[in-house]
């Protein structure tokens, strides 16, 4: 009777292990798409701010193109974006400019936290138009 008893929690053992190594394959999965899509997040929020901020330094009298650059890349690097892009519509922004654009695209690729499984190839792209506040002079 001891003998078959031990032998069922063998084979109960056996189980266990196989249906464990089944399922961590799983939760690592799991896991991983958590924080890529995390990050994803992260990143997608910040470019939104970037984009907007860098458009509200471009409409200012006196701003340029390269203080909207400067002002989003500033806001990218709080997080440390890798290969982002930053474009300013129009460039040079003059005196009779009436709307400025700034469009700021980041590539997943190279700015995951783990292997970009899911995320690879995407790429978080915001833009924001801001009116400008110059002058303009009566017509």
């Amino acid at each position: 009777m001891i003998s078959a008893r031990a032998n069922r929690r063998a084979k109960h053992r056996g189980a266990v292990t196989v249906e464990f190594a089944l399922v961590i394959g799983l939760f690592f999965m799991f896991l991983i798409a958590s924080i890529e899509f995390a990050r994803f997040n992260i990143v997608r929020h910040v470019v939104d701010n970037a984009a907007y901020e860098a458009a509200r330094k471009a409409i200012v009298p006196g701003a340029t193109a390269g203080d909207a650059t400067d002002t989003a890349n500033a806001y990218l690097a709080t997080i440390g974006t890798q290969g982002a892009t930053v474009i300013v519509d129009p460039d040079p922004i003059e005196d009779v400019t009436e709307e400025v654009s700034v469009t700021v695209n980041v590539p997943m690729d190279q700015n995951t936290w783990v292997v970009p499984i899911f995320t690879g190839g995407a790429t978080v792209s915001a833009t924001s138009t801001l009116r400008c506040e110059r002058y303009r002079g009566i017509e």
